[in-house]
């Protein structure tokens, strides 16, 4: 992880230790397909009560609105063709097209950490929303907002991930 002028990790590094924790890749999956979920924003979210930040409904609007048609238009579309060369397509074996998928995942992760990047330039972590009273609030505040527009996640999923969020806070002596 690369840290910037001021020994911070930002939100990519963030993200990547989150998302290092045992159960949390399956659980971003199930928020994905099942509930709708965008995972970097989900993760962005949670970014933000980590850094004690709180942003209201109209602020998790915003970042949802502002990263949609990239979101629709790009990172979707990219996973969708990763998932399609799994498996046989046609004369194609899943074998023989392996190089390709490898390819279309790194271009699939560069999406999505641009997308990141632009999250944090969109609601900079020490500017975004107000200051929180309590990081966990934050978090649980953001998450329902942001749920709120998507419509039903799976429970068991959210809860893994809060965990873990709030485990790695809570050992980096952030967690009130």
């Amino acid at each position: 992880m690369t840290a910037d002028a001021t020994g911070k990790v930002g939100f990519w590094g963030f993200s990547l230790r989150i998302y290092a924790r045992p159960d949390v890749p399956q659980a971003c999956l199930a928020l994905q397909d099942e509930g709708g979920a965008d995972v970097n924003l989900v993760l962005f979210l949670l970014y933000l009560a980590d850094c004690g930040r709180m942003l209201d409904e109209a602020a998790v609007a915003a970042l949802d609105q502002a990263t949609r048609d990239w979101r629709e238009q790009v990172v979707k579309p990219l996973r969708g063709v990763r998932r399609l060369l799994k498996e046989d397509i046609g004369a194609f074996p899943a074998d023989a097209t392996a190089p390709l998928r490898s390819d279309v995942k790194r271009i699939e992760l560069a999406a999505e950490k641009l997308q990141q990047f632009t999250l944090e330039a969109l609601a900079p972590p020490a500017t975004a929303g107000e200051a929180a009273n309590s990081r966990r609030l934050a978090a649980a505040t953001h998450l329902a907002s942001y749920a709120a527009r998507c419509g039903n996640w799976p429970e068991d999923a959210l809860h893994v991930l809060i965990d873990a969020w709030a485990a790695d806070a809570s050992s980096r002596g952030l967690l009130d």
